[in-house]
């Protein structure tokens, strides 16, 4: 049967993998992604073929999934994190459109919040937002409503893609906006190459992490009014009796 499953592989380690992505890989016949994600895998999922595009080329990446997949193939489309969010899956979705005789499947994976989570602390156990920092589909304006909405509406905050080389002062930017709603105190976090070799998880206040130099492989953490530091981790407490 003609199909492409678009897999979450989670953060990047095998271990982190869930079993049903294990199970998709090992029962497809090629894996097609994002030239990093694929050298991810590539070790244990050797005998397979695989396939590639670099960065900035998704829609030809999902068009070749489905070119592969009507030869009759089961064809994994792999992302890292969760392939619904900031993944492949919506585009898959909409390229499919003109592969009516396709099926698609997705697998959920572990998402950076979750994965950059957990080596923090419990930064995430109260309503939170996830924003990304990245205004190349996005205009920089409504990131900024997004923002100061998710600030002023005392959410922790998640911020994927905080910063590369054109966008060096993005977080800068963001801290800004935030300090209007939160005092410079808050307890914020980074965690950098998640599930990987360097992984590393800091904890900051809000003040500090205004003036930090971050990169893409890296994702910040913002608490909310009640987020504090419990054994070197952090907490958003959920709101029980202790």
């Amino acid at each position: 049967m003609s199909k492409v499953i678009v897999v979450g592989i989670g953060p990047g380690e095998y271990e982190q993998m869930t079993v049903k992505a294990v199970n998709a890989l090992n029962s497809c016949d090629t894996i097609v992604g994002y030239t990093v994600y694929v050298d991810l895998v590539r070790e244990h999922f050797a005998g397979k073929e695989m396939l590639t595009t670099p960065m900035r080329k998704e829609t030809q990446r999902c068009e070749m999934a489905f070119e592969e997949a009507a030869k009759g193939k089961t064809v994994a489309m792999i992302c890292s994190g969760d392939a619904g969010v900031y993944g492949m899956s919506g585009l898959i979705y909409e390229v499919g459109e003109k592969y009516p005789g396709v099926e698609v499947e997705v697998v959920s994976g572990v998402t950076a919040a979750l994965s950059g989570g957990a080596v923090l602390g419990a930064p995430l156990m109260h309503d939170f937002a996830v924003i990304s920092l990245s205004d190349l589909m996005t205009p920089w304006e409504k990131i900024e409503k997004r923002l100061a909405a998710a600030g002023e509406a005392d959410f922790s905050i998640c911020l994927y893609n905080p910063s590369s080389k054109k966008r060096a002062d993005y977080l800068r930017k963001a801290c800004d906006i935030l300090l209007r709603y939160r005092s410079p105190e808050t307890v914020c976090g980074t965690v950098s190459y998640i599930g990987r070799e360097g992984q590393a998880g800091t904890i900051y206040t809000l003040a500090q992490l205004r003036d930090t130099q971050v990169d893409m492989f890296t994702t910040v953490f913002i608490g909310n009014s009640q987020t504090k530091v419990i054994g070197g981790k952090m907490v958003t407490p959920r709101g029980y009796q202790v």
